[in-house]
């Protein structure tokens, strides 16, 4: 038995921050992968995807070069090859440095292999036993592959990055952020795509309007949607995939060459030998935490996409925070103080923070919206970028932000300046009276704030 004062069990967003930590603390710690160091983010996430999402915006700022007055010559060829070595370039970078930071830090101990509880403070890994009073899971999450589609073959996010020929059609089955992303971006490199998504609407949980401009904005760039369409069985032959569906209109199979399935994600919790602990998980297998991110057991913490509470980089990274706040800052930091934000990565991205307005509406509170469409917005029209809009939500009695929605070129990074208002906890008046940029397209956040009407 090899006894250690913390483990850390997976070296996602929030693992290798916090082995360090602990480390640096004093505290004799191990931290365990199984696999790829970094996690999903680096390795099939953020990283790689946000590459190649530039990359399908640069082929398609080139074909709109006439738009911008610049004449390029001949036709205008994307060599998937080239954009695949670009993103794994940059993956290798992220993953040989989180795992020679991590083998580089005194008090720490890399361990190589999958790690399985065999009582809850006893870990074994191959022919090692492990034991630690303080334990971190940090195991992520996996693509969830319906049943019905697991007879062809299918790609998941990981999968499909691996194409070197760009796909002649692609058919994705779900309409939300992997979905749409990929999506988007093999249409630009010259796929048809074809979404297949079973609700009403594709990103099924944001406001009505959002997700249908967001399909409109996909729609113009030629990629066909089947809405209320459920899978429920797919078959192929030599060089064709066959999704059959049950739909209440339109034809009952989807065909195409490629198919990428983005159906959503579950915990890697299943093969933790949790069954030999007192570690507890809710209806849908992910580890149950408290609002400190400790699980049933003490000594034992749940961060990142397996304690299902956050399912993003950001929110992973803040658990690391969280936890280590309370054990070594004396700062008692509470997942609920966590305001809702995140992206969509289309193009323009689709950023959100706070209460959606169907939220607003059922609170009773005394709600004013605020609203911009980016067609009104003068640094929009000169980018020639003026899709999407941007919408406010405040408390028309407490005067504080709730929320907000951006889908436009560079909401992203705009939305940043709402979100730390609603941290700092000040009224919305704070950026209604400042002076900013002239021309940005930030410039109308104060306007949109000066104009607020009663949400009806």
């Amino acid at each position: 038995m090899e006894t250690f004062d913390a483990i850390v069990i997976g070296t996602g967003q929030a693992g290798p921050s916090l082995a360090a930590r602990c480390a640096a603390e004093g505290l004799k710690t191990a931290v365990i992968e199984r696999d790829k160091f970094g996690g999903t983010c680096v390795n099939t996430g953020c990283t790689p995807t946000k590459a190649m999402v530039a990359s399908a915006r640069a082929v398609y700022m080139a074909r709109r070069g006439d738009e911008f007055g610049v004449e390029i010559s001949g036709d205008i060829s994307v060599n998937l090859k080239k954009v695949k070595a670009r993103k794994e370039k940059l993956v290798k970078n992220s993953t040989e440095g989180v795992e020679g930071w991590l083998r580089e830090t005194e008090n720490l101990t890399v361990i190589e292999g999958h790690a399985r509880f065999t009582d809850n403070y006893t870990l074994q890994v191959g022919n090692r036993l492990l034991t630690a009073e303080k334990i971190f899971i940090n195991t992520g999450a996996r693509p969830f592959v319906p049943p019905a589609l697991q007879e062809v073959d299918y790609m998941t996010n990981a999968e499909v990055m691996e194409l070197e020929k760009v796909p002649e059609h692609l058919v994705i089955v779900g309409g939300s952020y992997i979905g749409l992303e990929f999506g988007q971006m093999f249409r630009r490199f010259g796929s048809q795509v074809t979404i297949i998504e079973q609700g009403e609407e594709i990103i099924g949980r944001e406001d009505p309007e959002t997700s249908k401009t967001v399909r409109e904005i996909l729609e113009e760039e030629g990629i066909t949607f089947r809405l209320n369409s459920k899978c429920i069985s797919a078959s192929q032959s030599k060089n064709e995939i066959i999704v059959n569906i049950d739909c209440a209109s339109g034809s009952p199979q989807v065909k195409g060459t490629h198919l990428l399935v983005a159906t959503g994600r579950r915990p890697n919790s299943d093969d933790l030998g949790l069954e030999h602990t007192d570690i507890e998980l809710n209806n849908r297998n992910y580890i149950s935490t408290d609002d400190t991110l400790q699980t049933s057991v003490e000594g034992i913490w749940a961060l990142g996409d397996v304690n299902g509470i956050g399912a993003f980089t950001h929110t992973a990274y803040n658990d690391f925070e969280i936890v280590a706040a309370n054990l070594f800052d004396n700062d008692p930091r509470k997942v609920s103080d966590r305001i809702l934000n995140y992206s969509l990565y289309t193009d323009p991205s689709l950023s959100h923070i706070g209460m959606y307005e169907y939220e607003a509406q059922e609170s009773k509170k005394n709600v004013l919206i605020g609203y911009r469409e980016m067609s009104r917005i003068a640094r929009a029209k000169e980018r020639g970028e003026t899709k999407g809009f941007i919408k406010i939500l405040v408390d028309a009695d407490s005067k504080k932000i709730l929320g907000a929605t951006i889908v436009g070129i560079d909401g992203d990074e705009i939305i940043h300046s709402l979100l730390d208002i609603m941290y700092a906890d000040q009224p919305y008046t704070v950026i209604s009276r400042a002076v900013h940029i002239h021309p940005t397209i930030s410039e109308l956040i104060p306007t949109i704030l000066q104009n607020l009407k009663p949400l009806d």
